[in-house]
């Protein structure tokens, strides 16, 4: 079977690790809300899933924030925080950048965010060596909606079986697969290269 003609990387847990507990510890100093039920505002909350599919503003997600955890501070000191939750994974860093060495295409593909994205553009330099980044909040559609794999085949151009997709949400990866990408499920750098390199994508 031929190689595939560009990989398709998830952001979270894939290239960068993140930890909402970071931002929470941080603005617990100035909430009168207990840390456990800031979590609760802040991870995977249904006030998260609306903020990453584009039903708010980044003005407005701060303003539900602060009136639901009692954050007494002001956006300029809240996007820092919310936006600095990240680590990032080197081997898989250093993945991409092996792939582009060989001219082969990569993108982001991630259910994020305004705030998130403007800190590691910011922070992270490998961020902008990537074709395309394709984001929830730009399009109001979170993976695994069809409607943002259609964006990444788009942005590719490329037919479906050329793309190699990797991410760490098997229900993510079970969408690729249904719509013909090939996929590799992210469980450690280590199974997710040398299974890059089967693929004939690496020596």
């Amino acid at each position: 079977m031929q190689s595939p003609k560009a990989v398709v990387f998830d952001l979270g847990k894939v290239l960068l690790d993140f930890d909402y507990s970071l931002a929470v510890n941080k603005m617990a100093m100035h909430c009168t809300l207990p840390p456990a039920e800031l979590h609760a505002v802040l991870n995977q909350s249904t006030l998260l899933h609306r903020y990453e599919t584009g039903l708010m503003t980044t003005n407005e997600f701060f303003n539900e924030v602060k009136r639901l955890s009692t954050f007494c501070r002001g956006f300029d000191d809240f996007a820092p925080i919310f936006g600095d939750i990240f680590t990032p994974i080197p081997e898989m860093i250093e993945l991409n950048r092996q792939l582009r060495i060989r001219h082969i295409p990569t993108f982001i593909f991630s259910n994020t965010n305004e705030l998130a994205v403007t800190h590691i553009r910011r922070v992270y330099p490998f961020f902008s060596d990537f074709d395309s980044h394709i984001y929830s909040f730009e399009h109001r559609a979170m993976k695994p909606d069809a409607r943002i794999y259609k964006v990444v085949e788009a942005k590719s151009g490329l037919e479906k079986s050329d793309l190699l997709y990797i991410d760490d949400r098997l229900e993510n990866i079970q969408a690729g697969e249904a719509r013909g990408w090939r996929a590799i499920h992210h469980q450690s750098a280590a199974d997710t290269i040398s299974r890059v390199k089967t693929l004939g994508l690496l020596s």
